[in-house]
């Protein structure tokens, strides 16, 4: 007791207060919390983890806008369970970031494309090369007389070439009839459709006519 005695001085004792009361008063604290008493200014960094967030605690209401970027989702995080109906709008997509190997077969069918969307640009040329595009219909008939023999050609308008036609005859039929009917050619391009007629019997009789018919388009 006496060795005791000797070593107790006024600055021993007061260490030991002081630890005592320090090592109590933090203890304290960390039951003593009140409800948003720790901010963020009063977390380390990195100072939560995974391991330390509890099941579905961080929700869409707490993470800011912006807030998740691409390098914060792993390879197929985010599959199509995991997004809203309409939550992708075209205005979030990248342009060309819809590629035809993301197309399902027939997901794009004739409901979700805009009226005059297709355009000759986004045809290709063989495709385009193919399709008839402003058709027209032109015909020319001939003089109504009592001649033997007649013709008539219906001319294409320019840019355009025939791709299909007709004739037929008018007026007095007893004793007339069509003996042609066939496009008209320069060189490779068909520019319209000649129709023929004839009065069969080779006697003049009443008036008659031929006309000729052309379906024209731009090839």
């Amino acid at each position: 007791m006496n060795n005791l005695k000797r070593h107790l001085t006024a600055a021993n004792v007061l260490s030991c207060m002081a630890l005592f009361i320090a090592l109590g008063g933090t203890a304290y604290a960390a039951v003593k919390l009140k409800p948003n008493q720790v901010k963020a200014v009063n977390i380390a960094k990195q100072a939560v983890t995974n391991a330390k967030i509890k099941t579905q605690a961080v929700t869409s209401g707490k993470i800011k806008n912006g807030g998740v970027v691409n390098a914060d989702l792993g390879a197929g995080a985010v599959t199509g369970s995991k997004i809203g109906k309409e939550a992708v709008t075209s205005g979030a997509l990248a342009k060309k970031a819809v590629t035809e190997a993301k197309l399902g077969p027939e997901s794009v069918g004739t409901g979700k494309i805009d009226n005059e969307a297709i355009t000759s640009a986004k045809i290709s040329t063989s495709l385009y090369g193919q399709l008839l595009k402003n058709v027209t219909y032109v015909n020319t008939e001939s003089a109504s007389n009592s001649e033997i023999a007649k013709s008539a050609e219906a001319v294409c308008p320019t840019g355009k070439q025939a791709i299909g036609g007709g004739a037929r005859v008018n007026g007095n039929l007893q004793d007339v009839a069509v003996t042609g009917s066939n496009p008209t050619s320069v060189g490779s391009t068909r520019t319209g459709w000649s129709a023929f007629g004839r009065d069969i019997d080779g006697t003049p009789g009443g008036n008659w006519s031929v006309e000729a018919f052309a379906v024209c388009a731009e090839l």
